[in-house]
């Protein structure tokens, strides 16, 4: 596809974007160096600064042990901080504090407990998915009994494996709303894809519908400026951003909402790995073919989201000191859907302020239940122990364990460190293919013809552990079916390399591989 040419109004945007980031990174880099400072300036006339450091980086160290999570993302901070105090510190303040720390928690708990009572849970909808499938019922149980997300099975799931026909699907209900419209999504770039929507968004500000779009402020630096939200704004759009990347410390920057949402009405809503941007749509193409999925999904299971997108919205509202709205249940109407096929729908999301890997989770509850095949699609593979043991236990058990992942990268360094994880797994069975046309950004997991995923969440520590994330899974329905038969189509463009790397490698290339996988979880 050819690409085309920028207009002055956008070159001009992203000039404006690019000089914002490198204001802000030269403000953070200033801000490390005064810390520096004076640390240098506290050690040489102070002869016990440097024991004090030294303590605090001990107590730092011992408190990081003790957090449950796993020994891959510990390990890195205890040699950084260890080993270099006063720099492992400071970095760790601004890049490995998660946001539950300093309030962020206990923000997402106060609206958790508003929330709470709108999540309709149905014990029956979880008991009759039981009775169908016991095998992979656990992972609902999980979802529904522990992390409270509600399992729906009067609702209708569509899966899309072509991003241009979902977006022509989403116009085409956007047109149809009512009530409301809430979109939230990690980047959004005003140009020609996100146009054809704020087209449709207008119009329905103008008729009253009430409209939200909320983005995550790092997300989208580069395609959009600060007047972007303004724009919105001042066309009755109401317009926020996720966590504003700014020119002093913030201890919460490193936690970025990685969501993908559209709800309409409550009735209607879709997720999936794309953002509104043109590169997903195949408009430009700076890395081959652009390969993207999502999920469309009708009935009350379409509520699942519209809470989701709730709890960030109304956590940045506290943030704001504007409190938490009150009149939720209107976002929640109750619907006289008909379902057209029989099948199980759950919602469900990850945020770091909990220190709870839902997203990591599912996938190992789907990995670990599979008996037949799991097929995994991931933009990104940067992986715990504990996903690496699951993945090849499967594969020794027998079952048919297939990784695809981008042929074209869209980031070199993230490229060496999926492509250093690739001995490790097809040494034991797990077979590892490229997708050749292009950069795969799909994120979805398929089992068994039973059970299959579709969301936002990437296989690496950004996602399980640092971001805000969603996703869903669906049991016994065509969309899983039809999720198979795109990774299928997947696999028949891909360049199969397990043979290639389940060799034993040269020492001295496994070792820079080991040091970088040391390093992954900084990043």
């Amino acid at each position: 596809m050819t690409k085309r040419k920028e207009t002055c109004e956008e070159k001009e945007r992203k000039q404006s974007s690019l000089l914002r980031v490198v204001i802000t990174c030269v403000a953070g880099a200033l801000e490390i160096a005064l810390l520096m400072f004076l640390y240098i300036l506290g050690n040489r006339n102070w002869q016990y600064f440097s024991l004090v450091i030294s303590i605090v980086a001990l107590l730092v160290s011992l408190m990081i042990f003790s957090q449950a999570r796993t020994a891959n993302l510990k390990m890195p901070w205890l040699i950084i901080i260890l080993a270099l105090p006063p720099f492992g510190l400071i970095l760790y303040l601004f890049v490995g504090l998660s946001g539950s720390f300093f309030g962020a928690n206990k923000r997402y708990e106060q609206v958790g407990e508003v929330l709470k009572p709108f999540v309709k849970k149905d014990d029956g909808a979880l008991n009759r998915l039981k009775e169908k499938d016991a095998h992979y019922a656990g992972v609902s149980n999980y979802l529904q009994n522990r992390m409270g997300y509600a399992l729906y099975d009067n609702s209708d799931i569509e899966f899309f494996g072509e991003t241009t026909d979902c977006l022509d699907r989403m116009i085409e209900d956007l047109k149809k709303a009512e009530k409301f419209i809430f979109m939230e999504y990690y980047a959004i770039e005003d140009s020609v894809s996100f146009g054809r929507i704020l087209e449709v968004l207008k119009q329905k500000a103008e008729e009253g519908v009430e409209v939200r779009v909320f983005y995550d402020d790092l997300g989208s630096m580069s395609f959009v400026n600060t007047r972007f939200a303004k724009k919105l704004n001042g066309m009755g759009i109401t317009c926020r951003m996720f966590n504003p990347f700014t020119l002093i410390f913030n201890l919460f920057l490193n936690n970025r909402d990685h969501r993908k949402i559209m709800s309409i009405d409550g009735k209607v809503a879709y997720t999936g790995g794309f953002n509104m941007a043109d590169e997903y749509f195949h408009i430009v193409e700076p890395y081959g073919e652009w390969k993207d999925t999502a999920v469309r999904i009708e009935g009350d299971a379409a509520k699942g989201h519209t809470l989701i997108f709730l709890e960030n919205w109304n956590a940045m509202r506290l943030r704001r000191r504007e409190g938490i709205e009150t009149e939720i249940e209107k976002y929640l109407p109750a619907t006289d859907y008909v379902q057209k096929e029989k099948c199980f729908i759950h919602p469900y999301a990850d945020r770091p302020t909990d220190n709870e890997q839902v997203g990591e989770n599912v996938y190992l509850e789907i990995i670990s239940q599979s008996t037949d095949y799991i097929y995994i699609s991931t933009p990104y593979m940067i992986i715990s122990d504990e996903m690496v043991s699951a993945l090849t236990l499967a594969a020794k058990r027998g079952v048919d364990v297939r990784m695809i992942t981008p042929g074209i990268p869209d980031k070199k360094i993230i490229y060496m460190l999926t492509r250093s994880y690739y001995h490790m797994l097809a040494r034991d069975g797990v077979k590892i293919f490229e997708y050749t046309p292009g950069f795969n950004h799909a994120k979805m997991c398929v089992a068994d013809d039973k059970v299959a995923t579709c969301g936002t969440i990437n296989f690496d520590y950004r996602s399980f552990y640092n971001n805000f994330e969603d996703g869903c899974a669906f049991f016994h329905c065509q969309a899983v079916l039809d999720e198979k038969a795109d990774l299928l189509e997947m696999l028949s463009r891909s360049r199969e390399v397990t043979a290639e790397y389940a060799d034993k490698k040269k020492r001295f290339l496994r070792f820079g591989q080991a040091l970088m996988r040391l390093i992954a979880p900084l990043m």
